[in-house]
């Protein structure tokens, strides 16, 4: 018998693979959300980068600079206060509103009466539009007419309306109580939906055992809500170090520089200012940090491998 020899069939190309197999209706779903982020995602942030290295100003092109504006910021006083302002305002008050949203989360996970009028009052603060809210703490934390220092005046604690925005400290510290309020909502809302997943016959079988409510909390519910934590609370430093609207509306950056962040001296130097590749480049001096948080919650997730069946 002769050996015939045998041909083996070209592998299909990829395109063929894709319009012959299940592949294509969700490339065909995937293709308007792709060019939604190429549009005004990628695009901007491929423009930003490169102004960076230029000398680009409102009214006039510029031209290849290199490094010039990162070496200019690197001796900027104001852009170090800005960095610091941001890294203290987020890292307050993401801790703030972990701690608090889980405090709620657990609460609203019993089995309180009116549960869910509560639960749906609880999202009003993260519903309502950042600039109204902004100005409602305007408002309150007005020099003259807050309700703050009226209310602390008639208790008679205090003798004179305090300055909440004129004062460096007073005025960190009223721009992250603002902040806070408005994402305790999305942190305590997203843990309770972490919460609602954990079966309850762990809490038994860990009560049967005797332990107590704070060793049913550490060692159970901890660290099977450990992956929503993550993805929380990385959503909720990138929204922090990120904020712009809250800030540009309490204090546009004031007293003296004192609440500035790095948005909002981009902001200033790029428009108000005229000079869009420096504006730029204090954008793009975001990006590190902002990966930064993303690994985090990354390398967090891989390490709670076993709840999704892996080996750790």
């Amino acid at each position: 018998m002769t050996a015939l020899s045998r041909t083996t069939p070209a592998s299909p190309s990829l395109l063929h693979s894709l319009g012959q197999g299940k592949n294509l209706p969700g490339l065909l779903f995937m293709l308007p959300a792709a060019a939604f982020l190429l549009c005004f995602l990628a695009y901007p942030l491929g423009v930003g980068t490169w102004l960076g290295f230029t000398d680009t100003r409102i009214g006039r092109a510029g031209v290849f600079i290199g490094l010039e504006n990162y070496e200019a910021l690197w001796s900027d006083s104001v852009f170090w206060l800005s960095v610091f302002n941001t890294i203290l305002y987020t890292s307050v008050a993401s801790v703030l509103k972990f701690a608090l949203g889980l405090w709620l989360a657990l609460i609203l996970n019993e089995n309180l009466p009116f549960k869910s009028f509560f639960r749906a009052v609880i999202l009003l603060p993260w519903v309502v539009p950042t600039v109204l809210s902004a100005i409602a703490f305007w408002w309150i934390f007005d020099s003259q007419f807050s309700v703050i220092s009226w209310a602390l005046m008639k208790w008679g604690w205090i003798d004179k309306p305090i300055n909440f925005l004129g004062d460096s400290t007073s005025a960190r510290a009223s721009v992250i109580a603002a902040n806070v309020w408005r994402g305790i909502p999305f942190v305590a809302i997203s843990l309770l939906a972490g919460l609602q997943t954990i079966s309850p016959s762990l809490q038994e079988a860990a009560s049967l055992d005797g332990a107590t409510p704070w060793q049913r909390f550490r060692y159970v519910t901890l660290p099977m809500l450990t992956p929503i934590i993550a993805v929380v609370m990385t959503f909720s430093v990138l929204f922090t170090f990120t904020d712009f609207q809250l800030i540009y509306v309490l204090t546009k950056g004031g007293p003296v520089n004192a609440t500035h962040l790095m948005a909002t001296l981009s902001f200033q130097r790029g428009i108000p200012g005229g000079q869009l590749g420096e504006g730029a480049a204090i954008a793009v001096s975001m990006v590190p940090f902002l990966l930064a948080a993303i690994m985090f919650s990354f390398f967090g997730l891989q390490r709670r491998k076993w709840q999704q069946g892996g080996n750790d």
